[in-house]
C-alpha cells in the first residue's frame, strides 16, 4: 500500500468542503423545515424498511408468509420494504414478533 504524503495535503482547501449537512440543508432544506422534515420521515422509513427486509430474509420467510403471520396483505409489507410506507406502532410490533424478534427500549 502506498503511503500519503500528508505534507503536501492541502488542508485549507478540505477545510472549505461541504460537510455532509451542508449538502442535505442545500438539497432538503435547513433543519426544522418542512421539506427537511418530510426527507427525515422518508428516510427513516425506508431505514426501518431495509431492517424488515433483512430480518425477513434471515428469517427465510416470503413477504406473503410474513403478511400472513401479522394479518396483512403482501403488498404492504412491499410498501414497508421499499419504505412507502411506515407501520403503525402495534403493526411493528406483531412484525417483530413474527419474526422472533424483540424490541428493547432504553434510556439514554
Amino acid at each position: 500500500m502506498e503511503k500519503i504524503d500528508r505534507t503536501k495535503i492541502n488542508w485549507d482547501k478540505i477545510k472549505q468542503l461541504p460537510t455532509f449537512n451542508d449538502l442535505l440543508d442545500e438539497k432538503y432544506g435547513k433543519q426544522g423545515t418542512d421539506s427537511r422534515k418530510k426527507f427525515t420521515q422518508e428516510a427513516y422509513a425506508y431505514y426501518y424498511g431495509q431492517i424488515i427486509e433483512d430480518k425477513r430474509r434471515e428469517a427465510k420467510l416470503t413477504q406473503g408468509q410474513l403478511a400472513e403471520k401479522i394479518g396483512a396483505d403482501k403488498s404492504y409489507i412491499s410498501r414497508l420494504e421499499s419504505g412507502k410506507t411506515e407501520p403503525k406502532i402495534s403493526t411493528f410490533y406483531k412484525i417483530m414478533e413474527a419474526l422472533g424478534l424483540t424490541i428493547e427500549l432504553k434510556h439514554i
